[in-house]
């Protein structure tokens, strides 16, 4: 279960959302995910303060490669 970040969340904090979707959803491909859901799955995390109408395909794709990067050093 993904622990709630000290801070709240904004679409800039790539990084640790990433760690905190990789904590939450172990078994999916981050590649796998539409944006759509990305999304979803962003705004639904603990401690996201940010206005789901400030994202765009830039920091949708920051977020998805920081997933990404954190899922794949858990697959070894």
């Amino acid at each position: 279960m993904a622990t709630a970040p000290l801070s709240p969340l904004h679409w800039d904090d790539a990084e640790d959302i990433g760690i905190l979707l990789a904590e939450k959803f172990p078994e999916i491909d981050p590649l796998t995910v539409r944006f759509t859901d990305l999304h979803r799955f962003v705004t639904e995390l603990p401690g996201f303060a940010d206005d789901p109408k400030l994202s765009n395909e830039g920091k949708l794709e920051a977020i998805q490669m920081a997933w990404y990067d954190e899922w794949q050093e858990a697959q070894g």
